[in-house]
């Protein structure tokens, strides 16, 4: 099975700003997620969009490919992942041939285990290539999140309701370390992040960081002084 890894880190960003680049544990922040996806061996490539050239810098140097910079329409606020992933798709499959999945890490979870991410390839084959999102169980005090019904993901009708908790179905949140789709299914529907997901449950803590804020950051610093296993060589981690 051919998998490309994607890595999508734009040059802006006005939480935190350089958050990509920023060095957690000696590194930049990129550097987790692109040395984690080639660890994982799965890949027939680990490609890295962005329109940063000293992104692409750093990316090179850890081992990534870098091919162009993403073009400005792609590099703006309103950008979706989805348009972002279907750029780098296309060029893909144009140069180097077909691929049966593509695989989103994003640079803001820089914590995600290699199991987590080989869990997440064997459920997409075992789920026949139906998309794959890394979920947890612990949802946001608003209670806003996905519903788990039939297996499946499936958006909240409302915030803070308790529609599905009425039928048995369960809340997650989305925790963004990993998101899996078939090219056909995202060129169809458009998006990488929709109803009829597969979850896949992430729940150790280093799993569930996702960076966008100042205090985000420093909670994944303070992860970082509590949990060794960030800064072991473990296979599994």
């Amino acid at each position: 099975m051919r998998l490309l890894a994607l890595i999508a880190a734009r040059g802006g960003s006005k939480r935190l700003p350089g958050k990509n680049l920023k060095q957690l544990g000696g590194r930049p922040l990129i550097a987790w997620t692109i040395e984690r996806a080639l660890r994982t061996s799965a890949f027939c490539d680990v490609l890295v969009s962005t329109d940063d050239s000293a992104i692409a810098s750093v990316a090179r140097e850890r081992g990534a490919l870098v091919p162009w910079l993403r073009p400005a329409a792609l590099a703006t606020e309103s950008a979706t992942s989805a348009a972002v992933a279907r750029h780098a798709l296309d060029w893909y499959e144009r140069a180097h041939g077909v691929l049966d999945g593509l695989v989103l890490l994003q640079p803001t979870s820089p914590f995600r285990s290699l199991a987590t991410i080989r869990r997440g390839l064997a459920l997409f084959v075992e789920a026949d290539r139906r998309p794959v999102i890394a979920v947890t169980h612990a949802v946001p005090p608003d209670g806003s999140g996905w519903w788990i019904t039939d297996g499946l993901l499936m958006p909240s009708p409302d915030v803070g309701a308790d529609v599905g908790a009425s039928v048995g179905n369960t809340r997650v949140r989305v925790t963004g370390a990993l998101y899996i789709i078939a090219p056909c299914d995202l060129r169809k529907h458009g998006t990488s992040y929709g109803a009829g997901a597969v979850p896949l449950f992430a729940e150790d803590a280093p799993d569930c960081v996702d960076i966008d804020t100042l205090a985000d950051w420093e909670r994944a610093e303070a992860l970082m002084a509590s949990d060794e296993r960030l800064n072991a060589e473990d296979a599994n981690w």
